[in-house]
């Protein structure tokens, strides 16, 4: 007899002896008939219909003679039936700690079943291990002893990470991108010559942008992609070179334009500033040469440094010149009234005027 464990039970798992079962009835062939023909003794073949034995291949492809039903199915059928027991067996064995860490995934969980990533309507254990699945991994608790510093991030020392978190969000950044090829292999030169290009974008609806942006990254042998942001990674932004592609992926953690716009191009800096060949950790709280070059390349390149200085010396701030001169940059106003902001160290400084980028659909 089955037993339960937590709740799940084997009784729900037909063996593939009740397939057999049906047919000799449908064929009104006994199991001592059934011997005869299939060679095997009645034995055997009694303990297969009652569950005892499992479908060898030697004995499936009797069944295909027998039945003519090809052996193939007979080792499929097998094999489903023993995945679901090895399933039922690992949903049994769930410690409370992994599921506390399905806990702290809730978001990421939601996400994945909304996007169909995984699949949803499931009971917790199940969920459980499709994540493991989605994850690549055979325990959630093993999370923090893999090396996730494969990878280039921006995030904030503000703010409290949660590695479970920031590593599933890596993992949603990597599903969304893997299956994308860019046009061409990754080419500085290439990417030098579309920054107008890139900008021009931000003048358009953030849908359409981030189709533009795709396309343009594209040309430059990058994979680009929005992907949402969660509660526990502090990230803004993802980028990873492998072999002759770039991942580049953003959030909208902050939704204001000019973070987004300002991160976007501090990671290009790091591409076109060679800091990194396959990896590199890249938080923004880090104080470096390399992070300040970035920075540099960031406001530089949205905003003319010579101009903007001299901008600044006039010091007429009212909105219909701020437009204006960013109009001149190619750049949307509340880029430059971020930069500005920041330079005075007043962030209430014409913020109406900021735009925020918003998901249609919130997590």
């Amino acid at each position: 007899m089955a037993t339960k464990k937590n709740g799940l039970s084997l009784d729900l798992i037909v063996h593939p002896g009740e397939t057999i079962k049906e047919l000799l009835e449908e064929r009104n062939m006994t199991q001592e008939e059934l011997a005869i023909r299939s060679g095997y003794s009645a034995k055997h073949v009694s303990e297969v219909l009652s569950g005892k034995k499992n479908i060898s291949s030697k004995f499936a492809n009797s069944l295909e003679y027998v039945f003519g039903i090809p052996t193939q199915f007979w080792i499929n059928l097998q094999g489903n039936y023993d995945k679901e027991i090895i399933e039922i067996e690992k949903m049994s064995e769930i410690t409370d700690e992994e599921f506390n860490v399905l806990g702290e995934l809730k978001d990421i969980v939601k996400y994945c079943e909304i996007t169909s990533i995984i699949e949803s309507g499931l009971n917790k254990a199940l969920t459980l291990l499709n994540m493991r699945r989605f994850l690549n991994v055979n325990n959630l608790l093993s999370i923090p002893n893999l090396p996730i510093q494969q990878v280039a991030f921006r995030g904030s020392q503000k703010i409290k990470v949660n590695v479970n978190v920031l590593f599933a969000w890596k993992r949603i950044c990597e599903y969304l991108t893997e299956k994308v090829e860019p046009l061409n292999a990754f080419d500085k030169n290439k990417l030098k010559e579309k920054y107008e290009d890139i900008k021009r974008t931000m003048f358009l609806e953030p849908n359409e942008m981030v189709s533009e942006l795709k396309k343009i990254f594209l040309e430059c042998g990058i994979v680009f992609e929005v992907v949402h942001n969660f509660a526990g990674a502090p990230v803004q932004g993802y980028i990873q070179k492998k072999n002759n592609k770039v991942i580049l992926c953003m959030t909208l953690r902050q939704s204001f334009s000019d973070i987004f716009w300002f991160t976007l191009f501090h990671e290009i800096g790091h591409l076109m500033n060679d800091d990194f060949n396959d990896l590199y950790i890249d938080y923004s709280f880090v104080e470096s040469e390399i992070e300040k070059r970035a920075n540099n390349f960031a406001r530089n390149t949205l905003i003319n440094e010579e101009d903007y200085n001299n901008f600044i010396e006039i010091g007429k701030y009212d909105f219909m010149t701020i437009t204006e001169f960013a109009k001149s940059q190619n750049v949307k106003p509340g880029i430059l009234i971020g930069r500005i902001q920041n330079d005075i160290n007043d962030f209430t400084f014409m913020a109406k005027y900021k735009e925020r980028y918003k998901w249609v659909n919130e997590i």
